[in-house]
C-alpha cells in the first residue's frame, strides 16, 4: 500500500458547494422509464440506513412519496443504524421486509444463508446506468443478488475552531490532548477497523491473535472516549459537543453544511471502502414492487437527489457526469488517484471469528 496524503476540505470550498445547488428544488421528475399502477394499493416495506434518502427536506425531492403517487404503492419506510442491528432484526423475524439497503460484506453474509432473493437486472430498464467498475464485485460476482446505493470511504471529522491542526492519523482518537471530546464507533466492526489500521492489520484476519491486540488498543483507547456513537455523532459535532470522531466521509459534508469549522481527514495508514446495495429478501411479500423500487432508485432525478442529500459517492454514471450535480468532482467524494488512501473491504468473516470479536466488543464496552 502507497502512503497517502490527507484530504482537508476546507470551509471556503464548503461554502462553494453550497452555493453550487445542493439542496436545489426540483420542478417535476424527468422519468427515463415508465411505471405502471398495476400494484396501486400494495405495500412494500423498506429497511434503510438513517439519513439514507432524499425526504423532501429543503426543497429536495422526497423519493418515498414520488414512488407512491407515481405507482400507487404505499412506501412503509424503516430505518437501521448498523449492519449488525439490521441482521439481528431479519434474523429474529419480527417484521417482513421486502427491500433492505446493507454493507458489502453483510450482503455477502446474507448470500451465504440463503436469505436474499435474486434479482434478474435484465429486467431493471435503468441498470445500465450503475457504472461498471461497481459492478461483479466481490461480494456479488454476477451481479444476482444485489445493485449498488452508494460507495463510499470512512475518514476522521474534526473541528479545527476547538483543537486545531490535527496529525492525519487514526493514532489521533487515542491522543490524550482530546480526551473527553473524541468519540468512535458503535459497532464492532468499524470500531476494530480503527485499531487494525494502527496495528496495520488485514481487516479481514482471521488470526485470533490480532483481534485481541486490536481489542486491547480499544480497551486502552476508551478512557480517551466521550462516546461510542452512530448516528449520535451529528448532533454531537455539528454543535461542538465532541471535536474528533470517526465517521463516514458522505456524512461529513452533511454535517460540515451545519458547523463550517469542521474539517476531514483519511488517515495515512488507510481506511474502510464500503458499498452498500440495494437487496431483496427471499422472504418478501411484494417482489415486484420492490424491482419497480429498485429501478426507481437508479431514475437520474432520483439517484442525483439521494447522492446530493447523504452526500455520497454515487456508483450512477448519470449523477457522476452531471455537472450540475453539486458535490460533482469533489475530491472527498472522489478524490483523483495520488490522494485515494490504501484502502480494504470488510468481507464476511467465519463464524468462530464473527463470535471471537463479537464477545471481545462486549468486553470492551464493558471495560
Amino acid at each position: 500500500m502507497k502512503k497517502t496524503t490527507a484530504l482537508v476540505l476546507s470551509a471556503a470550498l464548503f461554502l462553494c458547494l453550497i452555493l453550487s445547488g445542493c439542496g436545489y428544488e426540483y420542478a417535476e421528475l424527468d422519468l427515463r422509464s415508465e411505471f405502471s399502477r398495476e400494484l396501486a394499493g400494495t405495500t412494500l416495506t423498506v429497511y434503510n440506513w438513517g439519513e439514507y434518502i432524499s425526504d423532501g427536506s429543503e426543497g429536495s425531492i422526497d423519493v418515498n412519496r414520488e414512488f407512491e403517487k407515481l405507482t400507487g404503492i404505499k412506501v412503509n419506510y424503516l430505518t437501521f443504524e448498523s449492519n449488525e442491528t439490521m441482521y439481528s432484526q431479519i434474523k429474529n423475524g419480527g417484521v417482513n421486509y421486502d427491500i433492505i439497503i446493507p454493507s458489502d460484506y453483510m450482503i455477502e453474509r446474507l448470500i451465504r444463508e440463503d436469505m436474499l432473493a435474486k434479482i434478474d437486472t435484465s429486467t431493471l430498464s435503468n441498470y445500465d446506468l450503475i457504472e461498471k467498475k461497481y459492478k461483479n464485485v466481490y461480494f456479488d460476482p454476477e451481479n444476482e443478488y444485489s445493485v449498488p446505493y452508494n460507495v463510499g470511504l470512512v475518514g476522521v471529522i474534526y473541528n479545527s475552531a476547538q483543537i486545531g491542526e490535527v496529525e492525519p492519523s487514526w493514532k489521533s482518537l487515542w491522543n490524550e490532548k482530546y480526551k473527553d471530546m473524541a468519540l468512535n464507533f458503535d459497532n464492532p466492526r468499524d470500531a476494530f477497523m480503527t485499531a487494525q489500521m494502527i496495528l496495520g492489520q488485514d481487516l479481514n484476519t482471521t488470526n485470533p491473535d490480532d483481534w485481541e491486540a486490536a481489542a486491547e488498543l480499544l480497551k486502552k483507547g476508551k478512557a480517551n472516549l466521550q462516546a461510542y456513537v452512530m448516528d449520535e455523532v451529528y448532533g454531537k459535532m455539528e454543535t461542538g459537543e465532541a471535536s474528533i470522531a470517526p465517521y463516514y466521509a458522505g456524512d461529513y459534508l452533511t454535517m460540515a453544511e451545519t458547523n463550517p469549522d469542521l474539517k476531514f481527514y483519511y488517515p495515512t495508514e488507510g481506511t474502510n471502502i464500503f458499498m452498500d446495495s440495494v437487496c431483496v429478501m427471499k422472504n418478501a411479500r411484494n417482489y415486484e414492487a420492490a424491482i419497480m423500487y429498485i429501478n426507481f432508485l437508479l431514475e437520474p432525478d432520483i439517484a442525483t437527489a439521494n447522492a446530493e442529500y447523504i452526500g455520497y459517492a454515487s456508483p450512477n454514471t448519470a449523477v457522476i457526469n452531471n455537472e450540475d450535480y453539486c458535490y460533482y468532482q469533489n475530491e472527498i467524494l472522489y478524490p483523483d488517484e495520488e490522494d485515494t488512501p490504501p484502502v480494504q473491504y470488510y468481507h464476511d468473516i467465519d463464524d468462530e471469528i464473527r463470535k471471537k470479536y463479537e464477545m471481545l466488543w462486549i468486553d470492551i464496552k464493558l471495560y
